[in-house]
């Protein structure tokens, strides 16, 4: 494809660029200690905590992907994104409350007092790489995505994504990587929100759509095309155990102001899913119309964006693609550091180190984490072999996710599984699956995600439950357990006693990050096409301009009402 990138696209994409690392840069000196770092010192509203968990939770292969599902096999991929509709809600609902009181500033402190110190380190050396490789593929799809898609350049794209989340993760922190979120969830859906009207509108509007639509489109189910309804199920069971144990996605769970915060940011994902699941892929269903007999099936949400967007609104396209994914990786960069720091660092160089040493190692290990994806991403560019990498990896992760979330969720829930059991059922279900994806090179119905996923998680419960028979806690081990439980369901923690500056400041700088998007947009598209072609474009950097007005005045009323309670 042609490069059909004008002026004030490539203007809005370096604006967008600079305002993350503006966030970045405000918050550099405002973090104290390693609690506001890694958990914001437990003072995030549950509003800015569930935009930032929906943020981290998809990336920009989530609009290719679906949109390509919904062009080839139609409804079946909506209900797919609908599944995380239960998932976050359940999540919520069982273990917001219990992942705040048991986490502080990693997502596996708790498993020492829990397990011991060998399912902690296990887990711990299981869990990073696995994640720095899926950060690597994330990176390696928007650099695809914008670069096979929408003409802006590979290496540019991915090494600009990996520097500029680089920045404002080591500088600010996990309340940048929130705030970042928060700004770039607007980008999101001012660019995404007019391309339904659009596509639409293209199509000839809805009634041709629908008359016009295949006879099995709306099908919930497509078994044919590998969808069938123990899919779903296996779909939605790796939706609940990742949204309850990720690494980057709990941490917006024991971040958050009090318990009943917590569990709002999981009803609020929820919500958001229910919502902008039918926003993002709408414009797939117009295509089969007015984009029939696409060969590379894959372009079909950059093709719509190409035919139907005015100049400039396909850089905030571009620039909301680098948003879920810049999203995904700064939660997960923040969250991998805080582990290699506390579970690592610290544990082998000790323990009696002060507030800002640990401060330090964890902006560097920010660094050496992002320059690992980074790197990972470079040679995956070299090999080519994007397609198998893939479809692998998602087998992979399908194999993994049980037998690691499983131990962690039960283990908040019932002190009756022991250290043993624990260890067996992490270890156990990984054995079983590896097993069992080696056999599939004979009977290949193993290798199917719904079987691995609904095998692996079968025979972690098994070994956990032979394990903790065969193998019981007793004496101190059994004490410190039940001291654990007793801790963490008596106990609520509370926010931080020393008052983290950036959580009154929040609220101006996502109005300063979204008012600067909206007018490098204006500004932009004004000087460059003039307002003729560039009319809907402005009207969007207005709205955006509306919409920072409101969180400045917000912003504006928290503070007198601060000042009043001083008064």
């Amino acid at each position: 494809m042609t490069n059909t990138l004008a002026v004030a696209d490539y203007a809005i994409i370096a604006g967008f660029f600079a305002v993350m690392l503006g966030i970045g840069f405000y918050y550099s000196g405002r973090m104290r200690n390693m609690s506001q770092f890694f958990g914001g010192g437990k003072q995030v509203p549950w509003w800015l905590g569930g935009v930032s968990f929906y943020m981290v939770s998809f990336s920009a292969l989530a609009f290719v992907m679906h949109s390509e599902m919904v062009y080839k096999y139609g409804f079946v991929s909506v209900v797919l994104s609908w599944l995380a509709v239960p998932a976050a809600a359940l999540s919520g609902l069982f273990f917001a409350r219990r992942w705040r009181r048991v986490a502080e500033t990693s997502p596996l402190e708790f498993i020492e007092a829990r397990y011991g110190v060998g399912m902690r380190q296990g887990l711990m050396w299981l869990g990073l790489p696995t994640r720095l490789l899926d950060d690597s593929l994330k990176l390696f799809a928007i650099g695809t995505v914008v670069s096979a898609g929408l003409g802006f350049p590979f290496s540019t794209g991915v090494i600009a994504c990996a520097v500029i989340i680089l920045g404002y993760t080591f500088m600010g922190g996990l309340w940048a990587a929130l705030v970042a979120d928060f700004v770039q969830f607007v980008v999101l859906v001012a660019a995404v929100i007019v391309l339904p009207f659009l596509a639409f509108n293209r199509a000839g509007g809805l009634s041709n759509v629908l008359d016009r639509l295949p006879p099995d489109f709306f099908h919930l189910t497509r078994p044919e095309a590998g969808y069938p309804v123990a899919y779903l199920l296996c779909y939605f069971t790796l939706l609940f155990l990742n949204y309850s144990t990720s690494w980057a996605l709990v941490q917006r769970y024991y971040s958050s102001e009090n318990d009943r915060s917590a569990r709002k940011v999981g009803f609020l994902v929820s919500g958001l899913y229910l919502v902008g699941t039918p926003l993002f892929y709408l414009p797939a269903f117009a295509a089969i119309v007015f984009l029939p007999g696409i060969e590379n099936t894959k372009d079909v949400y950059p093709l719509i964006c190409k035919t139907v967007l005015p100049v400039g609104m396909l850089g905030m396209v571009i620039a909301a693609m680098f948003s879920a994914t810049m999203s995904t990786l700064a939660g997960d960069y923040n969250a991998a550091s805080s582990v290699l720091t506390n579970d690592l660092y610290k544990r082998f160089i000790g323990r009696d180190l002060s507030e800002r040493h640990l401060l330090v190692v964890g902006r560097i290990n920010t660094v050496i984490v992002g320059l690992i994806v980074l790197g990972i991403t470079l040679v995956m560019r070299t090999l080519q072999g994007s397609g198998d990498l893939f479809n692998t990896m998602a087998k992979v992760f399908g194999l993994f996710l049980p037998p690691v979330a499983i131990p962690m969720l039960i283990g908040m829930l019932t002190p009756r599984v022991s250290s043993r059991g624990g260890q067996a059922g992490l270890f156990g279900g990984i054995l079983c699956g590896l097993a069992a994806f080696v056999l599939g090179v004979k009977f290949p119905y193993l290798r199917k995600a719904e079987f691995l996923t609904f095998f692996t998680s079968g025979m972690a419960l098994l070994a956990m439950l032979l394990g903790s028979l065969i193998c019981p806690d007793t004496g101190t081990r059994r004490a410190q357990v039940l001291a654990f439980f007793d801790r963490f369901r008596d106990a609520p923690v509370q926010a931080s006693a020393v008052k983290a500056q950036s959580d009154i400041s929040f609220l101006p700088v996502i109005a300063a990050g979204v008012a600067a998007i909206g007018l490098i947009l204006i500004v932009a598209v004004l000087a460059t096409a003039g307002l003729e072609k560039g009319h809907l474009s402005v009207c969007v950097g207005l709205t955006m301009l509306l919409v920072a007005t409101g969180f400045w005045m917000a912003a504006r009323r928290l503070k007198q009402r601060a000042v009043d309670c001083r008064l």
